[in-house]
This record gives structure tokens, sequence and C-alpha cells, in this order.
């Protein structure tokens, strides 16, 4: 698993070092690859970007089930986010006539979901426009920003489904989107990609060209033999911690002990006498 899946309840994602759209994207196109049912987005600061969604969208019919609204203002987003439930029904009302649904074929791969109730809320930058409104007073900015998380909560319970957000900036301003948040997932930016991780999924993997798949961590190598020992009745042993300089020693051909590190690429470029910086 690649991307996590998302469950009922509103879940917050935070993107170390950008706003990380097409991670946002990606997450969102995935939940409506495996779900049936549209995509509600109140969007701000240009998450919807349509660029991006038909860049990495593998079918079109996909994003026409992705409904946008946008909020330039605190209280236009707001607005956008206390009208949801009236653009869900009109949304419910065209696709249950007798010509749209003769035209429309559920996706859905559990079966448990209707192609016409939604199955997703997405508000990127949820604190956005509320921290940057000039013409709100900071009490006021709050008041209405703790409103609309109220809102999304109302509704992820109401329709059983996730509410995807994040949030502009990790401040004390943006920390009523955490407390209000079920769930937590973190994006931080790897040599090898994007890791992703919450209470329960990591990126372990990533994909190559000829389609297989090498590890982004130990963690990785660690999980799968402990789970091989355990199957074969082997009690898996407690691996020592390693030091912050490195994890332990080792000895070159001239018979010289040196530190190791965790890459041994890391130690034969840094290594002295042998060509290394």
């Amino acid at each position: 698993m690649l991307l996590p899946s998302l469950e009922d309840g509103i879940t917050l994602l935070d993107v170390d070092g950008s706003r990380g759209v097409p991670i946002l994207q990606s997450i969102v196109l995935d939940h409506l690859l495996m779900r049936d049912g549209p995509a509600f987005w109140v969007d701000a600061n240009g998450h919807a970007t349509t660029t991006t969604l038909s860049r990495i969208a593998p079918s079109q019919r996909l994003l026409d089930r992705i409904h946008v609204a946008r909020g330039f203002t605190a209280y236009q987003h707001y607005g956008a986010v206390c009208d949801l439930p009236t653009a869900v029904n009109h949304c419910i009302q065209e696709s249950t006539t007798g010509d749209s649904l003769g035209e429309r074929r559920s996706t859905d791969c559990d079966g448990e979901t209707s192609p016409h109730t939604p199955s997703l809320i997405v508000a990127p930058a949820i604190d956005a426009q509320y921290r940057a409104d000039d013409t709100l007073g900071e009490a006021h900015a709050e008041t209405l920003q703790a409103r609309a998380l109220a809102k999304l909560a109302t509704y992820a319970e109401g329709y059983d489904i996730p509410v995807l957000v994040t949030r502009s900036k990790r401040d004390e301003f943006a920390a009523p989107v955490e407390t209000a948040a079920d769930h937590y997932l973190e994006c931080e930016q790897t040599r090898m990609g994007p890791k992703i991780s919450g209470d329960d999924f990591e990126t372990l993997l990533y994909p190559v060209d000829d389609s297989a798949y090498y590890q982004t961590t130990f963690a990785y190598w660690r999980q799968l033999l402990a789970a091989r020992a355990t199957q074969v009745g082997v009690e898996p042993a407690t691996p020592s911690t390693p030091t912050q300089e490195g994890v332990g020693t080792g000895v070159t051909a001239d018979g010289e002990t040196v530190s190791a590190t965790a890459d041994p690429l890391l130690d034969a470029w840094t290594a002295t006498g042998t060509g290394g910086r």
C-alpha cells in the first residue's frame, strides 16, 4: 500500500516543506478509485488545480465526480461549508433522474457505498482564509474557523464519510484544526519520494520502472523478518539502538578499525586514504 486509506471522521494531513498539492490530490483520487459516490471539495489557496488533477487522474470520469466550491474570503469559505448539504442534495437529485441513473454505473469496490451519496469531503488549507481576512478581528476569525470545523465534523458523522483537511501553517491559530481531527497523517519528503506516516500507516515501499519495489527504511526489513521469525517459531531478537555517530565499527582491507554508519556508500565516500572526501 503506497497511499493511506481514509477513515470516517476528520483526517488532518500535514505536508512538510510544501503545500503538498500533488500528495493531497493523489490521496483524494485513490479514495475515489476505491469508493463510489462524489467528492465535495471546498477549496482555498488553489489546491483544486485542474492542471495537476488532470495530469495524475487515470480517468476523466473520475474527475467528473469531484465537485469544487471556492472561497476567496473568510465569509465565502464559511458560506461554502454551510451550503454543502444543499450542494449534496442537488447532486443526489441530478444523479437519480432517469437519464443520469441509466448512464451512471457503480464502480464501488466494497459494495457498501452508493453512487449518489458523498464519499468524501475535502477542505485544504482550512485555516487560510480566516487568518488572512483583514476585515475580521482575531477573536472573530477564530470563531468562524471553529464553526467551519464543527460543520465539517457534523457532515462526517451525518454522512458517515471521511473529511480530509490540511492547514497552511502549524501555529497556535491552526491548533484547533488538529484538536478537531480524528485521524492524523504526516508527509515528509525523502530522497526516494514522499513518505506518509499515520497511526495505522507508513510508506515503506516505492515502485521503480520495472514494476519492482524497493524499501525506503530499515523498518520494512525489520518488520518482514520479525513476521517470518514468528511464523517459524523463532523469537525475534530486540535490535540494539544505534548511536548517533554510527551503527558500529568495521575493519578495512588494511586492517584499520573504522566506525560504520547505516549507509555503506557514505562510509566509502567519506573514508580517508581511499580517495574519499
